[in-house]
């Protein structure tokens, strides 16, 4: 399973123990109160570490594209034919400004990094 989807997975059960909790406030069963606030920290401690995680990984991937000795903004025309340039240039890396890399990245338009020119 990917970070992603686990991330999603977690934020799932969080609701539902939410739910759970507030269905036990309201009925005054305290032990079930208590058994949820206890999941309710947990899930919200494990959310917190695979954000991080999240961040440390998308971190990791944009020093590993910026090292790439060359970089330059694709025009529309290379963007609408992405798979013949990527044919053309070996170890090309397209990063687009919304995603998450790019973002990172302060990124303005769609970039190429590549280890020669192109």
């Amino acid at each position: 399973m990917n970070l992603k989807q686990e991330l999603q997975q977690v934020s799932n059960k969080l609701d539902k123990t939410k739910r759970k909790l507030a269905g036990a406030v309201d009925r005054g069963d305290k032990a079930i109160a208590a058994k949820a606030k206890l999941e309710l920290t947990k899930l919200n401690n494990q959310i917190a570490s695979l954000k991080t995680k999240q961040t440390r990984d998308v971190n990791q991937q944009g020093t590993d594209v910026k090292s790439m000795a060359f970089k330059r903004a694709l025009t529309k025309a290379e963007q609408a034919d992405m798979g013949k340039l990527k044919k053309s240039v070996r170890g090309l890396v397209v990063v687009h400004p919304m995603t998450a890399l790019g973002r990172e990245m302060g990124l303005k338009e769609v970039t190429g990094f590549a280890p020669k020119a192109f």
